[in-house]
C-alpha cells in the first residue's frame, strides 16, 4: 500500500504544475467524475473514492482501493472596452477592443486511495485541485497591454492534499472528517501602472510566482433515511494561508489570500428501482476573505496591499444543483445534471475582474460509469457551461464601459481499481 501511495503521489505532483481553473467563482463544479456528470451533485451519495472530497462521510472503499483521473478543462475568456468620444484628465482609459486570453487548456488531476479498516472505519487521502484562476492577455508590443503594462493576466493554483476518514456510526448514519493541507500559488504581470495605488509598489506585479500553505478540515455526514431516500451535509472550514508576500502590494492585508468557508447540503432519491435523482444547495463564502470580497471603491480610501484594499469586489455564491442517474445495465450508470448560481461580480467591479471573470451561472454536464471487472472502474464526464456577459463603468474612467465573459467546456476521465 505504501508503494501504491508514493507513486499516487509522485503522479499527482507532477501534474499539479499544470494550471488549474473552475466554475463556481474559482471553486470547481464538484469532485469526482461520477459527480461531476451530475452538476457536482451528490453530497448524499458514495458513488466512488473521491466522493469524500464533497462529503467526508461518503468517503467508503471496498477492501483497498485507488482512484486517477484528469480533466481537460477549456474556458474561453473575453473582455471588451468600448469607445469613448471625450476623455478626462487623470482617468485610465483601455484601448478601445476585444481581447481574449490566451491560455485555454488546463489539466486538472485526482488522485484517491482508500483502505477499509473494519465494518466501521475507512480510511484513506485525497490529493485534488480546488480551483484558481488564471489570464494571459497578450501585449502586441513591450510597452502595451491591458493595463499599459506589457502582457497582463494573473496565475492561481490550488492543491489540496486531504487525509480522511470515515465512521459507521449505525446502520443509517455515517461521519467522516477530513484534514486539508492546501498548496497554492500565484503570480501577476502587467500591473505595474497601479503602482501609485498601492501601499507597496514593488510587491505589486511581475515577481514571478510565490507559493503559500494553510491547513483546515472538512466534517460531514450522510444518513440513509429507506433504502430510496438519504440526505447529507458537508461543511469545509476556511483556511488561513501564508501571504503572498511578492504581492503584499496588491492583495488586502498585506498579501493575504485565505479560501472562504463553503457548506453543501443535499439528498438523493430513488424513485424506481434503477432511476435516482440527486439536489444539492451549496454556499462559498466569498465574503470571509477581503482579498476576493473588498470593492474596487476602496481604492479612494486605501492602498492595494492594505487591510482595507480594493480587491475583486466578489459576493457570497449560493448554487443549485441537480442530478440524475439511470443504472442501466448491472455494469453501467449513465448520468446527466445542470447548476445554477448567480455570478458574484457586480457591475461596478469590472475593471479588476478583466483578470478573474469568475461569470458563469449555468452548467450542463453528462457522465457514464462502467465495470471493466469485478476490480476495475471507468468514470467519464463532460460539461458545457454557456457564456455569460457582465458590462460595467470602467471604474477609473466612469465613461468608458467594459464587459468581461467566459464560456467553458470540459471533459474528464478516470479509473478505480481494488488493489
Amino acid at each position: 500500500m505504501k508503494k501504491q501511495l508514493l507513486s499516487g503521489l509522485v503522479f499527482t505532483s507532477a501534474l499539479s504544475t499544470f494550471n488549474v481553473f473552475a466554475t463556481n467563482g474559482y471553486f470547481t463544479h464538484g469532485y469526482g467524475m461520477t459527480h461531476k456528470g451530475m452538476a457536482g451533485a451528490g453530497v448524499a451519495l458514495s458513488e466512488e473514492l473521491m466522493s469524500g472530497a464533497n462529503n467526508p462521510a461518503t468517503f467508503s472503499a471496498n477492501g483497498t482501493q485507488m482512484s486517477v483521473g484528469i480533466e481537460l478543462f477549456a474556458p474561453e475568456r473575453n473582455y471588451t472596452a468600448a469607445k469613448v468620444d471625450e476623455y478626462f484628465p487623470n482617468a485610465l482609459y483601455l484601448d478601445a477592443t476585444t481581447k481574449k486570453s490566451d491560455n485555454s487548456l488546463f489539466a486538472i488531476p485526482e488522485f484517491a486511495i482508500g483502505h477499509q479498516l473494519n465494518e466501521r472505519i475507512n480510511i484513506g487521502l485525497l490529493v485534488y485541485g480546488n480551483g484558481g484562476m488564471n489570464t494571459e492577455y497578450v501585449a502586441a508590443s513591450a510597452p502595451q497591454g491591458t493595463f499599459y503594462g506589457g502582457t497582463t493576466g494573473v496565475d492561481l493554483k490550488q492543491l489540496f492534499v486531504s487525509p480522511t476518514m470515515s465512521y459507521q456510526l449505525n446502520e443509517q448514519i455515517r461521519l467522516g472528517v477530513s484534514a486539508i493541507y492546501v498548496v497554492q500559488q500565484f503570480e501577476a504581470q502587467g500591473l505595474a501602472n497601479f503602482a501609485a495605488f498601492s501601499q507597496k509598489p514593488e510587491a505589486l506585479s511581475n515577481n514571478g510566482v510565490d507559493t503559500s500553505t494553510g491547513i483546515g478540515m472538512q466534517l460531514g455526514i450522510s444518513h440513509i433515511i429507506n433504502s430510496s431516500f438519504s440526505w447529507g451535509a458537508s461543511y469545509r472550514s476556511s483556511v488561513s494561508m501564508d501571504e503572498f508576500d511578492r504581492y503584499s502590494g496588491l492583495f488586502a492585508e498585506q498579501g493575504g489570500f485565505d479560501l472562504p468557508s463553503s457548506i453543501q447540503l443535499g439528498t438523493a432519491w430513488q424513485f424506481l428501482p434503477s432511476h435516482q435523482v440527486v439536489f444539492d444547495w451549496q454556499k462559498i463564502n466569498y465574503s470571509e476573505v477581503k482579498s476576493i470580497a473588498n470593492p474596487i471603491t476602496n481604492l479612494m480610501s486605501a492602498p492595494l496591499g492594505a487591510e482595507a484594499g480594493a480587491g475583486f469586489g466578489w459576493h457570497d455564491m449560493s448554487i443549485y444543483k441537480l442530478g440524475y442517474q439511470w443504472q442501466r445495465t448491472e455494469q453501467q450508470k449513465i448520468r446527466f445534471g445542470a447548476s445554477y448560481t448567480e455570478q458574484p461580480i457586480p457591475s461596478s467591479d469590472i475593471l479588476f475582474n478583466i483578470l478573474a471573470p469568475g461569470v458563469q451561472e449555468w452548467h450542463f454536464t453528462a457522465g457514464i460509469s462502467h465495470a471493466l471487472s469485478d476490480a476495475v472502474e471507468f468514470n467519464a464526464m463532460a460539461f458545457y457551461s454557456p457564456s455569460k456577459n457582465v458590462t460595467g463603468a470602467n471604474y477609473l474612467a466612469p465613461n468608458q464601459q467594459l464587459s468581461i465573459s467566459m464560456e467553458q467546456s470540459g471533459l474528464g476521465v478516470s479509473l478505480a481499481w481494488r488493489i
